[in-house]
């Protein structure tokens, strides 16, 4: 797969974030996609558990990575949007992005990365969803419990930069 050069720089990608109330993840799945189908749009759109984000910053980060690593063929995933869930979870394995970014079956707060798509399946995805972007504002406590980070590493650095530091050292494990 390749991507152009603009998506690095994130100018075809939007970050938006969501309440919701998730039945069925598979089901959820399918009406995303029927969304993307109704409105003839090739685009990706990667839903992720937000309470695992640390904030726009920390989410663009993996985003970048996850591009680069398509563009240096070193991508751990065959699909652009686990791609996305890997870097941004500062993992290599699938199983362990998807426990801490995945979809559970309850309510939970999102966060919807979308890149290439078309404004229509914006407006789509805010009839599905409550749209609530302070969702994507990170929480300290939670994130030290998902990521298992210790107070001491906090004393000099900010939780989204601990997280980002996560996501580099994937490139350099390679």
């Amino acid at each position: 797969m390749k991507y152009n050069k603009e998506l690095a720089n994130l100018e075809n990608v939007k970050i938006l974030g969501y309440e919701a109330d998730i039945q069925s993840i598979s089901e959820t799945l399918d009406k995303v996609n029927s969304l993307k189908e109704k409105n003839n749009d090739n685009g990706l759109i990667q839903l992720m558990d937000a309470k695992a984000i640390a904030g726009k910053k920390h989410l663009e980060h993996g985003i970048i990575h996850a591009i680069k690593s398509f563009e240096r063929g070193e991508n751990l995933a065959k699909d652009l949007g686990i791609e996305i869930l890997l870097r941004t979870s500062g993992q290599r394995q699938i199983s362990k992005a998807f426990n801490i970014l995945g979809l559970k079956e309850e309510k939970m707060n999102i966060a919807i990365v979308m890149i290439d798509c078309l404004n229509e399946t914006v407006d789509s995805l805010n009839d599905m969803f409550e749209r609530k972007d302070t969702v994507l504002e990170s929480d300290e406590s939670i994130l030290k419990k998902i990521y298992n980070i210790e107070e001491k590493e906090l004393t000099n650095i900010h939780i989204d930069d601990v997280l980002i530091d996560k996501t580099t050292k994937l490139i350099v494990d390679n």
